[in-house]
């Protein structure tokens, strides 16, 4: 093994009022392999950081959940994950706590361009909030249950609702560029393939070992996603379809884009299924949606090719939009979550 060691700081204040929160002294050095030669015995130190084993135990993730709460005012009861290009959804929160990575116990790191990396506290219109500035991807490396892990601390944190937003292709002809489509359904071809952010010893105290799927988009949410969409006067570019994830990191082939579409697919991308799964088995309510940064290039004498600028442009060339979308649908999420009089 070869490892990376992040070094331990502290907390502090900046100018604007924001926070930086940064491990104080109090836990072992965080340690990233590099690589690893088969059979090597693996340390207690360095089994943290396995992809080998389920290591995120109720206990484990209940005490990464605690290390947030006692440096944080917040308790945030709206959770949302920025996908690519969309990290300055976080921007708009007052009263800010960040916390990166490389500084939470037991955390992965985030290596993807346009994902900052780092867990923001907040609030925005007087709505607690956590929102993740990045995600953890299977093409870094990272099994299912480790990319989900986050999910779980939100949980335990106190999140009820969850937004979760990618960057995705449109496989849909119909679909546009900049076009915003609200997810009802997906398909895993990870799961497929057995990989499942569920495999492996259930806790009940997560949520039980076998969950259906076919409510995991709540209607609820999507109705009012639907709503705030006409008033902002962007109905005209939001869709509402089916999500295929893939493993990554190559973008999908002509063949294979073409299958997902003949399947019912109307997006693709690498993300978000594992989250959505995580989010439903511990009995949060899931709303997510995807920014459609491409066109899907499905014939064979196209000469373009996809590539991961555009879908960081796309992010910026939107993010006033989404920034006013997401806003209203947080209003309105919070709204939801007030006990009927």
């Amino acid at each position: 093994w070869q490892c990376a060691v992040v070094q331990a700081g502290t907390m502090k204040e900046t100018p604007n009022q924001e926070q930086t929160a940064v491990i104080a002294n109090s836990h072992k050095p965080v340690l990233t392999p590099l690589h690893r030669n088969f059979g090597t015995t693996i340390t207690a130190d360095l089994a943290s950081v396995s992809n080998h084993e389920n290591f995120y135990t109720y206990e484990l993730v209940e005490s990464i959940a605690k290390f947030l709460l006692e440096r944080v005012s917040v308790r945030p009861t709206i959770g949302i994950i920025c996908g690519s290009g969309m990290g300055p959804l976080a921007d708009m929160l007052s009263d800010k706590v960040s916390f990166p990575y490389e500084a939470i116990p037991h955390f992965p790191t985030s290596t993807v361009p346009g994902h900052a990396g780092r867990l923001v506290f907040g609030k925005l219109n007087g709505v607690p909030l956590m929102c993740m500035q990045g995600r953890f991807h299977y093409y870094e490396g990272y099994p299912l249950w480790k990319c989900s892990m986050p999910v779980r601390v939100m949980k335990l944190v106190g999140v009820t609702h969850l937004i979760i937003t990618n960057a995705a292709g449109g496989l849909n002809p119909d679909y546009e560029p900049g076009d915003i489509m609200i997810m009802k359904d997906h398909i895993n071809l990870l799961g497929f393939a057995g990989n499942n952010p569920l495999q492996g010893v259930n806790d009940e105290r997560f949520g039980p070992r076998f969950v259906a799927m076919n409510r995991a988009y709540d209607a609820g949410l999507r109705a009012v996603a639907w709503e705030v969409a006409k008033d902002l006067n962007m109905a005209d570019i939001t869709r509402e379809g089916v999500y295929a994830v893939v493993g990554g990191p190559n973008f999908e082939t002509i063949a294979e884009l073409r299958m997902l579409r003949t399947c019912g697919a109307d997006a693709v991308g690498m993300s978000t299924v594992a989250e959505v799964i995580t989010a439903y088995h511990c009995g949060m309510a899931v709303f997510a949606f995807s920014l459609v940064t491409n066109k899907c290039i499905m014939d064979y004498d196209s000469l373009e090719e996809t590539n991961h600028t555009e879908v960081i442009e796309v992010g910026k060339v939107r993010e006033p939009l989404l920034k006013k979308f997401v806003a209203r649908l947080i209003s309105h999420f919070s709204e939801l979550q007030k006990p009927v009089k």
